[in-house]
């Protein structure tokens, strides 16, 4: 079996979909499937490049928004298409932008059976653009890629149940898949936490960006009566960290907080390091198509508070109510915060009780669900 995978952008580091995509490859390519990727070129000279290089494609006046938010647009060159359709035995899109369009039209015409992942919801893309409001453009550009994308689909990869029903309630006719993105679980362990009193440790995963919503934590700590006792950790990068640090900094200079929030990108052994020495992990954003940041952090034990909303599937992972909020209510975060911080001992309880609960969202389990779809579109 050979496999085309297709997306605009595979080397942006702090992009959910960059990691996924570069993760699901590894892992066919270890179960020897042949695997080539067709992408915008990698921005680094001496990094990886996909085996089909496609030009970056600037759009104007966004650019600077567009790259701040981790991503890059490719632009389609039919003769490097074509050249790779010629290859693939089926083609693996993993959004619904115009390069997968144009690539799903020709497949067609070609007859390469497609599957897609819906890794992406309009909303993430508006809200980052200033539109979280445009309910009637957020729809249409749903359309538009079910149309030009998902509906060439034989499958769509749909990473949550969430998903699934977004996709119904939109109209989407392929067949619907629920399968999770999944993590590497032998990569994670757990171990029991000290019960320390100062500070109580809360990190915050993912890109600083309008619908991750990190401000929610912030803003939090004003009602807070643990604020004093918290050290909060930010592991990310994205448009909005100016504006979190300054927040941050005014929470300190009122003496709201006593230890100042950190901020930063670390490399893979930095945050498994700081997700181990964490007691609580807060996830915020008001749209995730999965949010797997929630998995790696649950797998090591630590007890989350998470966002429940109409756009996020993250709840998903909580084992009761004392870990979720209603999302953008920092009252509420709060609140939930203040009574695991109350209990540690309930805490501790159930931080084994959280890192037994991911082990359906094993990397291995979700490849061979990835194979079987393939092999299943394959046989139509």
């Amino acid at each position: 079996m050979k496999v085309l995978i297709v997306c605009n952008n595979a080397y942006m580091p702090g992009n959910g979909i960059c990691t996924a995509v570069l993760s699901l490859i590894d892992r066919l390519k270890h179960k020897g499937i042949a695997v080539r990727l067709m992408a915008c070129e990698n921005p680094d000279p001496d990094g990886p490049q996909p085996e089909y290089r496609l030009k970056h494609f600037k759009f104007p006046f966004f650019e600077p928004i567009i790259y701040s938010n981790g991503f890059r647009y490719a632009t389609f060159d039919k003769k490097t298409v074509t050249e790779a359709l010629k290859w693939a035995d089926i083609v693996h899109f993993c959004e619904g932008f115009p390069l997968e369009g144009k690539t799903a039209r020709l497949a067609q015409k070609m007859g390469v059976p497609c599957v897609g992942t819906y890794h992406l919801l309009t909303e993430n893309v508006m809200a980052n653009l200033g539109m979280k409001k445009a309910r009637l453009l957020n729809y249409l550009v749903t359309q538009w890629w079910r149309k030009a994308v998902y509906d060439r689909c034989r499958y769509v990869q749909c990473p949550t149940e969430t998903v699934r029903k977004y996709l119904l309630e939109r109209g989407f006719k392929s067949g619907m898949k629920v399968i999770s993105n999944g993590i590497e679980l032998s990569e994670c362990s757990y171990a029991p936490r000290k019960l320390q009193e100062s500070p109580v440790n809360i990190i915050c995963i993912g890109r600083l960006s309008y619908e991750k919503s990190q401000e929610t934590l912030l803003n939090a700590m004003a009602y807070s009566r643990h604020a004093d006792r918290i050290q909060l950790h930010f592991a990310g990068k994205g448009p909005k960290m100016k504006k979190y640090q300054k927040l941050a900094d005014k929470l300190v200079r009122k003496g709201i907080l006593k230890y100042k929030p950190q901020f930063g990108y670390y490399k893979r052994d930095q945050l498994k390091e700081l997700i181990r020495q964490s007691h609580l992990f807060v996830h915020c954003a008001w749209v995730e198509v999965e949010g797997l940041s929630c998995v790696e952090a649950i797998a090591e034990g630590v007890v989350p508070v998470i966002a429940e909303g109409q756009l996020t599937a993250a709840s998903q992972f909580a084992l009761d109510e004392r870990s979720m909020f209603p999302v953008s209510d920092s009252k509420a975060l709060a609140q939930k915060i203040d009574w695991w911080i109350d209990h540690p001992e309930e805490r501790s309880g159930m931080e084994r009780l959280y890192a037994e609960s991911v082990e359906k969202y094993s990397a291995s389990g979700s490849t061979a669900e990835i194979i079987r779809m393939y092999e299943e579109a394959l046989a139509q």
